[in-house]
């Protein structure tokens, strides 16, 4: 999806580091192609009128127009806007003194919370050293516990908390049980909906008072496209998230979402 989303930006900006000189008009055709390129990925539309305005005021403020060789700098400019848009420097959890530091998946169903937490629990096995456990609490999708049993095993040598009882019981029990093995993080894997609606996030809430997670990330799928911004807007309303994991990103060129703030 980046790759293609790239390889259009690099075309539409071919012309504009081949033109000795550019004037207005040449700014605006290079925001024009900018803006298509963007929205045939897939971007919000609201991101996209931000990005290229900011752009557009950048290029012509920094006395571009009319100067030799402006192509370079129209391209360092964009280059910039997109780190910043896209983060400019990499977030990372806070890790509680008092172990172990919870962290709750949220999102919808179908974008990837499984194995995204498998993956994370991978990640801080390996990067930092750290002990973790898993905690299954999405008990409405069939076989949703055992799936996270099975990947969460191959990705680390995790303990997955496990109990037949409500999501918000099963939370508080896969947190003592963490305490009790002297688990350094326990990420809490919760169930999805096909949308957005209120008993998903009165479950989200319970569940964050039972367990008080240091922190929740929110699991967008990037092949929704312009609705993952809608999705994210949402769950801050609700949850107040503090992070994003964007799945997918290798699928749909068409299929771009914007990194959520």
């Amino acid at each position: 999806m980046l790759d293609a989303l790239s390889e259009k930006l690099q075309q539409t900006l071919a012309d504009v580091r081949q033109r000795g000189t550019l004037t207005e008009d040449d700014v605006n055709a290079a925001m024009r192609e900018i803006r298509l390129a963007l929205l045939e990925a897939d971007v919000n539309f609201k991101v996209v009128r931000e990005f290229t305005k900011t752009l557009k005021e950048r290029a012509l403020g920094e006395d571009v127009v009319g100067q030799l060789n402006p192509g370079q700098q129209v391209v360092k400019i964009v280059n910039e806007e997109l780190t910043t848009l896209w983060g400019a420097a990499a977030g990372g959890i806070t890790f509680s003194p008092r172990p172990p530091t919870v962290i709750l998946m949220a999102g919808l169903q179908g974008s990837g919370k499984t194995t995204a937490t498998a993956k994370l629990a991978r990640h801080l096995r390996e990067s930092g050293g750290s002990s973790v456990a898993v905690a299954a609490c999405d008990v409405y999708r069939p076989a949703a516990v055992d799936q996270l049993i099975k990947v969460g095993a191959q990705a680390a040598p995790t303990s997955t908390s496990r109990a037949p009882t409500a999501t918000r019981s099963t939370s508080r029990w896969a947190l003592d049980r963490a305490k009790m093995d002297g688990k350094d993080v326990l990420i809490v894997d919760t169930s999805g909906r096909l949308h957005v609606d209120e008993k998903l996030m009165d479950e989200l809430k319970r569940i964050r008072g039972a367990v008080k997670p240091h922190a929740i990330l929110l699991v967008v799928d990037a092949m929704t496209g312009q609705d993952a911004v809608n999705v994210a807007e949402q769950f801050s309303e609700a949850v107040d998230f503090d992070g994003v994991v964007m799945s997918k990103l290798d699928g749909d060129a068409r299929a771009a979402a914007r990194r959520c703030p």
